[in-house]
């Protein structure tokens, strides 16, 4: 059997509509705390790429939203789709209008638990990327949603795909909790650090060689070629940016690279962001082989060596000490943002280089355990989305 794009299809798989065994709630509760609902949900507490909910709100806190979820429900982000947001809820609650409440109609037709896999393939979020509209917050729709078209596996296809996928579902959610259990650690210990030390606090502004500074904008014509640049991607993917990374290019002038090429050591930060956590996100230049710029949602800034250590000033900011001075100069409007003049006032630790170092040293290697257990969870879950490409494009299961 083949279908309409020509492709053979095992005994059993066929080709539908999303809206065809996929239904959108309508469950609604216009006083949520009056009907018993504690929690609520919104875009910002769904993460990308992780199916549980793990933080939410609280309804005693006061909640204008009126769409209600029960367990078993898949949340999916309409809002920005190509943040990627799924999740599966585990208790109920109320949430954002800009998240649709999604249930499969027939469970002898679609198992429930495979649901939030098919809306984490690529083919599911580029059509909803695609049928978006909008410019500065594009929603896509659920008319447009119902007509999107996948293989639907066999009932026993089903259960041997959701046996593989939940494996690594699990791993994930293995790895994802003991990153938190090592960040935790990390930032209680960093916080210990920096409570138990004497040292003087000064306005960043006076450590600095390179005030804030505000990377490049150009055209989308002149990406695609020439120099290699820096944007929110990076600086959200990896605390040390080398020019190693696979980074888009853009053809520059040569005035244009002299003002904007960044060195080892530099520290970089999020100017703005659609998401809250992205502002002020600071990440640290490290070996350059060719030119390197950055684009204008970031921030530069060049510290002075002979007073603070550029490693000692990011592990200061990833701190919870640091983290707090970054959280008071956040704004947030359309998007999230920190200004380059309230950078420079924020407020840094300066004590003996080698004291610093130390410092540094400690905090750092426990940083890169951290990244070791990141690094095993992207492996983990590029190979889920291999297998969650395949089999539900129609192909067996290994």
């Amino acid at each position: 059997m083949s279908d309409k794009n020509n492709k053979i299809l095992k005994p059993g798989w066929r080709r539908v509509k999303f809206g065809d065994v996929v239904r959108l709630s309508k469950a609604r509760s216009q006083d949520p705390l009056a009907d018993g609902i504690e929690r609520y949900v919104g875009l910002e507490h769904l993460e990308p790429g992780d199916l549980r909910i793990r933080s939410w709100g609280s309804v005693a806190d006061g909640v204008t939203f009126t769409s209600v979820f029960q367990p078993g429900q898949v949340l999916f982000g309409k809002r920005r789709a190509y943040q990627r947001k799924v999740a599966v809820a585990d208790f109920s609650g109320v949430c954002s209008g800009d998240i649709y409440v999604l249930e499969t109609k027939d469970a002898q037709v679609l198992l429930p638990e495979l649901l939030p896999f098919i809306c984490q393939t690529d083919a599911f979020f580029d059509h909803a990327v695609g049928t978006s509209a909008g410019s500065l917050s594009p929603r896509t729709n659920w008319t447009s949603l119902a007509d999107f078209e996948f293989v639907l596996p066999s009932m026993g296809a089903q259960k041997s795909i959701l046996s593989v996928l939940t494996g690594y579902s699990e791993l994930d959610d293995t790895y994802s909790s003991a990153s938190r259990c090592a960040l935790d650690l990390l930032g209680s210990h960093a916080n210990a650090i920096f409570s138990n030390r004497k040292y003087d606090l000064v306005t960043f502004d006076k450590v600095l060689t390179r005030q804030p500074q505000s990377g490049l904008y150009k055209a989308q014509e002149f990406l695609g070629r020439g120099t290699k640049i820096v944007n929110m991607g990076e600086l959200f993917g990896f605390d040390t940016i080398t020019s190693s990374l696979d980074m888009k290019r853009m053809e520059l002038t040569q005035e244009e690279v002299h003002k904007y090429q960044l060195t080892p050591d530099d520290l970089l930060f999020g100017r703005r962001s659609i998401v809250l956590e992205g502002a002020g996100k600071c990440s640290m230049i490290g070996a350059l082989q060719e030119p390197v710029i950055f684009e204008s949602s970031i921030l530069r800034v060049t510290v002075n060596p002979e007073i603070v250590l550029p490693q000692f000033i990011f592990e200061w900011l990833r701190s919870p000490k640091g983290t707090q001075q970054i959280t008071r100069i956040r704004s947030f409007t359309t998007v999230a943002g920190i200004a380059g003049s309230d950078l420079k006032r924020i407020v840094v630790p300066v004590m003996p280089i080698k004291e610093q170092l130390a410092i540094s040293d400690e905090l750092s290697s426990m940083r890169a355990s951290v990244g070791a257990l990141s690094q095993r969870q992207t492996a983990n879950r590029a190979l889920k989305k291999t297998i969650l490409e395949e089999v539900l494009g129609g192909c067996d299961v290994h």
